[in-house]
């Protein structure tokens, strides 16, 4: 059922995307709920047009990707179309309307994911009546995944049987906001949290116990250094914005009263690494220095305090050259001569780590991400489209690259 919002829509080239994104951001996919009631109305829409689709489902059963083939499926020369189905929350946003159904102007449309990136996935399966029907040469890959937000999660299993195929894909469009501006890099993400264990005490006798608040603390002083060391020295790339690699202090949680000495602390990291940074020697780095500089002195006072590390999420940089020939189709379909490279992180490197070349290029700003009322431009939507029809042209032509 189309959404009202639409009945009376112009003739403007949008109106299929239009109805089927009203209906993608009708789904509450936030990360930390399931997607598969809007997994299961693609899968039937794939469906209604003759293709079948395939699940991989997280441990919980309760996330599903899909991946999906149209054309020959054994043919070389394919093109992957990837993107997420979850969402960030909305909670303690302030909406000016319900984040969960589109509404429209006569420029922009709102809703929660309508940019990041339902835009994307409701284009292409707008798409999908005609590629149904079209003379492909070489297959079209859809990959749509889970729990891209919380660390790319979700695609690793797809993107890696995908890459196994007898002829593996060509290339990888990522359709992540860019403005439908080719994208040929950006940073990775390290996700790290660390439990420090301490020894309660009243806070009368601090000689006697293990401070964990203090002692985390003093590791997040260290990080501090780091990000500074990094921000100072380098590596540089005056492509990215920051041009050098972040790290932050996220979460720091501890302590229950004022007059106890807590036991316990909970710290997390965010670090995002140039392609060029070896992210896990500075991880290491962080982590040595709390074995070997602070936790001796609160082993002294008892063995059992100390420090805990896990890697929470680990998402690859991504790089590729820009005269690579994955890289000028996609300037040639979006029109843009231009690349760029940006420090927000994608499924890219997973792809393009497993040997398909790989390019960021879809509809909306990413400034529009992850806000109140948040939004695509029409404009937009019509440029994917028309992006998406080039890319078919070329698909019955031979193949892609």
């Amino acid at each position: 059922m189309i959404h009202p919002l639409f009945s009376d829509v112009a003739p403007q080239g949008t109106p299929d995307t239009l109805a089927i994104l009203a209906r993608l951001v009708g789904f509450n996919t936030i990360s930390q709920d399931s997607n598969l009631p809007l997994i299961d109305w693609i899968a039937t829409y794939l469906h209604s047009h003759g293709i079948d689709s395939h699940r991989f489902y997280d441990a919980t059963g309760t996330k599903a990707a899909l991946h999906a083939v149209i054309g020959p499926p054994d043919a070389a020369g394919g093109v992957v179309l990837s993107g997420h189905t979850d969402v960030v929350p909305v909670d303690g946003q302030n909406w000016d309307s319900d984040p969960f159904v589109l509404h429209a102007d006569e420029h922009d449309v709102y809703g929660r994911g309508s940019c990041d990136m339902k835009g994307f996935l409701a284009t292409v399966l707008s798409r999908v009546p005609h590629l149904a029907q079209a003379r492909l040469q070489a297959p079209i890959h859809l990959a749509f995944s889970y729990d891209e937000e919380v660390g790319c999660l979700g695609v690793e299993e797809m993107a890696a049987d995908i890459a196994r195929r007898a002829a593996p894909p060509a290339l990888c469009i990522v359709g992540e906001p860019t403005l439908m501006k080719p994208v040929t890099g950006h940073k990775g993400i390290w996700s790290l949290e660390c439990l420090v264990t301490g020894l309660e005490a009243h806070s009368s006798q601090v000689p006697y116990a293990v401070n964990a608040v203090e002692a985390a603390a003093e590791l997040v002083a260290y990080v501090r250094s780091v990000a500074r060391r990094l921000s100072s020295d380098g590596p540089f790339n005056g492509q990215f914005d920051p041009p050098f690699t972040t790290m932050q202090t996220g979460r720091f949680h501890g302590g229950s009263a004022v007059n106890i000495v807590p036991n316990r602390c909970e710290v997390s990291f965010d670090l995002r690494p140039l392609p060029s940074v070896d992210a896990a020697a500075v991880i290491e780095d962080i982590r040595q220095y709390a074995f070997r500089v602070i936790e001796p002195r609160m082993k002294d006072i008892d063995p059992a305090t100390g420090f805990e590390f896990r890697i929470m999420s680990q998402v690859a940089a991504f790089d590729i050259v820009d005269d690579h020939p994955a890289v000028s189709l996609v300037q040639a379909l979006s029109g843009s001569n231009d690349t760029a490279k940006v420090s927000f992180a994608t499924e890219a490197g997973i792809f393009n780590t497993l040997g398909i070349p790989t390019v960021v290029c879809g509809p909306g700003s990413i400034d529009q991400a992850h806000k109140p009322n948040e939004f695509i431009a029409r404009g937009q939507l019509r440029q994917c489209e028309v992006f998406l029809d080039k890319l078919a042209q070329k698909l019955t032509q031979g193949g892609a690259i």
